[in-house]
């Protein structure tokens, strides 16, 4: 071992305040010099009493054993051809704890073949991040996987795994093309070097219908997201994979409920409304060739009852028209008055001198469509009204706020609907009183309709009021997915 003191050079005037630890070492890795940082990162409250020490010490056998393998291989290396490499170690505090560090050995000068600059860069604000990306990672309820430049897997959450039906550690070292149908994988290939030359964050495949590979076989529909993952050594690229099969179901079905409702209300109004004209041409003619003056009172009053009963078919497939088409939301959206829109509603309503309305609005305005919403309110009036049970009565309208929605009331001191009906009323042709004419289109149109825009409607009896309450929630601020539809 030698020892070898250098002297104070622009180079080390340079270094000995900088944020970064800074030690010159000969040959044998004895310490000859040091800046302030080096000496705090090293657990040493001075510099000088680096100085002569050999820097292995702070270092664990193995580790020692590498950075003594590194600096042998520096000083053997001929001066011209020296290059600076890094590499992680733990120094070994006082305490017992490790502290992580990088180590960057590079040459100090070409003049100088003797000494070389070991560079210490703390890496605690790194392993801080590392660790919290690590829980992110591992946390999260969706995909996650990260490959190599070779398509390889590096690294995958336990949750895309899952999804795939593989334990992680039989996906890590495998190539992606295990997680991809068949059909994908010759045109995946090109796509990852066309993304690979310019990497970007994007989704995957925008506009198509992307399915992965689960280990059964089967395949499942799928998003994914790209973004290159920074790393120091070789280029890593990151997939975020969503399973949309719940949402895709959903979609599925909604549309198929709507086709076959559509269909059927069309092809049913077709196939009612031609025998009903029929029989009501029929009934006229035989009105004109007879003369009424001949037929009893009870031979006109059936005539009557014929032509109202054909008039309340021809109202009920008017009605199922509606139901089936109230499915698709209004996009004509206004600024609202609550107030002026119960005042309007009421205005088209047709209520005896008998019934009192009370409005209570204690909600500000809002942006939805007034159609819709109104329609809702009339149909809530009209059906206070007409199964209220008596000839006179209270109707009360309430607007509040409760969080995203606007709750609209209608209350009544009515008979109320019987107990376990609260669902069943909702539901087409349902007629919760046979002593009120309707066809029990009403109220499933009216929950149609609500809950095209988002809203809802809720039954209660007895209310406050002892009758039935119907609460509207119809939503002030729209969520994105209502927004953008």
């Amino acid at each position: 071992m030698s020892i070898v003191t250098v002297r104070q050079n622009p180079i080390h005037s340079a270094l000995l305040h900088a944020p970064i630890g800074a030690i010159i070492i000969d040959q044998a890795g004895v310490i000859v010099w040091a800046n302030a940082m080096s000496a705090g990162l090293l657990g040493e409250a001075e510099t000088t009493s680096l100085r002569h020490c050999v820097v292995y010490v702070w270092l664990g056998e193995k580790d020692a054993e590498t950075l003594r393998q590194m600096i042998d291989i520096h000083f053997r290396t001929p001066i011209e051809a020296r290059i600076g490499w890094s590499r992680r170690f733990d120094l070994l505090a006082s305490e017992g704890n490790a502290h992580e560090v990088e180590l960057t050995l590079a040459p100090l000068t070409q003049d100088n073949s003797e000494h070389a600059m070991l560079y210490i860069r703390s890496l605690k604000r790194v392993v801080t991040a590392e660790r919290r990306f690590a829980k992110i990672f591992e946390t999260l309820p969706i995909g996650i996987l990260i490959v190599d430049g070779q398509q390889r897997i590096v690294r995958v959450n336990k949750t895309l795994a899952c999804e795939f039906g593989y334990m992680r550690e039989e996906l890590i070292g495998r190539k992606l093309d295990i997680l991809l149908p068949k059909r994908y994988r010759d045109s995946h290939t090109s796509e990852v070097a066309n993304y690979t030359r310019e990497p970007s964050s994007r989704m995957m495949g925008s506009g198509r219908d992307l399915t992965g590979l689960h280990r059964s076989g089967q395949e499942f529909p799928i998003e994914i997201a790209l973004t290159r993952h920074e790393n120091a050594s070789q280029p890593l690229y990151m997939a975020i994979v969503s399973n949309i099969s719940y949402r895709k179901r959903a979609e599925v079905a909604t549309q198929q409920t709507n086709a076959q409702l559509e269909e059927f209300t069309y092809v049913a109004s077709h196939d009612l409304r031609s025998p009903l004209r029929g029989i009501a041409d029929l009934v006229g003619w035989i009105r004109e060739d007879i003369d009424e003056t001949t037929l009893s009172s009870e031979v006109l009053h059936n005539f009557e009852r014929i032509a109202v009963r054909i008039q309340r078919a021809e109202q009920m497939i008017d009605d199922l028209l509606k139901y089936a088409r109230v499915g698709v939301r209004d996009p004509h959206m206004e600024i609202i008055e609550p107030r002026t829109l119960i005042e309007d509603a009421l205005a088209l309503c047709t209520i005896p001198d008998s019934f009192h309305v009370e409005v209570n609005v204690e909600a500000g305005a809002l942006r939805a469509p007034p159609a819709p919403l109104a329609t809702s309110l009339r149909n809530l009036v009209s059906n206070a009204i007409k199964h209220h049970g008596d000839t006179k009565g209270v109707i009360s309208i309430r607007v509040v706020e409760d969080g995203r929605f606007t709750v609209f009331t209608v209350e009544d001191d009515g008979q109320g609907i019987p107990e376990g009906t609260e669902e069943r009323i909702f539901k087409l042709f349902h007629r919760g009183s046979t002593k009120a004419d309707g066809d029990g289109v009403g109220l499933a149109f009216t929950r149609r309709m609500i809950n095209a825009h988002g809203g809802m409607i809720n039954v209660t009896s007895p209310g406050t009021l002892g009758g039935a309450r119907f609460d509207i929630y119809w939503p002030r601020i729209l969520l994105k997915e209502f927004d953008d539809a």
